[in-house]
């Protein structure tokens, strides 16, 4: 397999759909890994496989309608699978094998298969002391956009995935792109008061345009920053109550075609009917419970 990833919106051939089946029982709240998880276990509303399956469903189906080739991980039996944009990302023609968190480091073994299809020498792996996920990777064209956290408290927080020493070494492996670094708020507990990665704050869409969350960066300047690049016009923000129900992290089949929640009205119709996006809306808001969503489920590996 020939990868190709050089931005977010490029027309979509071939991607990694993750696995819903056989998630296991509930985790408890010592057990879980993000806010998000924190707060529906706490309220007694965590999803059930049966809708999980149902939603990943309508994902899958829509994007064969585009004609893309769905791959998916092996069964691990009684494993969270969902999420399969932090297990490994591509950028430009190389993949990059996360360092993620403990909890999800068996995650990795469901993927053999595909990395298989992919020629070695194009394998990135990083040193394990080197933190990464993919959520926290948007590659636009000539940028890279990678959410850290620069907090002292890093190692502290479970939602912060992605540390300096990482986005070190990918200057170092793309020299010729400009890596932006943007310091993300991290909360483990209280979903408002932080973001897990940066697809949570902040996606590109279209060949020009953002959805973008102001209060999801510790420093105002990186949010500046994120306007300046795109234009101001060009940028739709969200408030307080749609960053929780996760509105940036729909994912994007082409620069016209967006996958996107169907409860996101508010973003979906000014999507359609000022910024004449073509937008498939299915139901994801089981999903969402567990601190994800559509980009989150995918690991695109070839775009035109």
């Amino acid at each position: 397999m020939k990868l190709n990833i050089t931005n977010e919106t490029g027309k979509l051939k071939s991607v990694v759909l993750g696995q819903p089946k056989s998630m296991g029982p509930n985790p408890t709240l010592e057990e879980s890994y993000d806010a998000k998880s924190y707060h529906t276990i706490a309220h007694d509303s965590y999803p059930t496989e049966i809708d999980i399956v149902a939603e990943m469903d309508a994902f899958e189906s829509v994007l064969k309608k585009y004609g893309v080739e769905v791959l998916r991980p092996s069964i691990i039996q009684d494993y969270n699978q969902v999420f399969a944009r932090d297990v490994a990302f591509v950028i430009d023609d190389k993949m990059i094998i996360s360092n993620v968190i403990k909890d999800r480091s068996d995650e990795q073994e469901a993927y053999q298969n595909i990395f298989e299809k992919v020629e070695w020498r194009k394998i990135i792996n990083l040193p394990e002391t080197a933190h990464i996920e993919g959520g926290d990777v948007i590659v636009w064209d000539d940028f890279i956009f990678i959410g850290t956290c620069f907090s002292e408290d890093y190692r502290t927080y479970k939602t912060a995935r992605t540390n300096e020493y990482a986005i070190d070494i990918l200057k170092e492996y793309f020299p010729k792109k400009r890596i932006i670094d943007l310091d993300l708020k991290k909360d483990d507990r209280v979903p408002y008061k932080g973001v897990l990665h940066l697809d949570c704050t902040f996606n590109p869409i279209g060949k020009d345009k953002c959805i973008i969350y102001k209060n999801g960066f510790v420093d105002e300047s990186d949010y500046r920053l994120i306007l300046d690049i795109f234009g101001e016009e060009n940028c739709f923000h969200i408030n307080d109550e749609e960053m929780f129900e996760m509105n940036p992290n729909i994912f994007s089949i082409s620069p016209e075609v967006i996958v996107s929640d169907k409860s996101f009205t508010r973003m979906n119709d000014f999507l359609k009917n000022e910024w004449n996006f073509t937008i498939e809306e299915i139901p994801y808001r089981e999903i969402s419970k567990m601190g994800g969503l559509l980009r989150c489920s995918t690991m695109p590996l070839v775009r035109e």
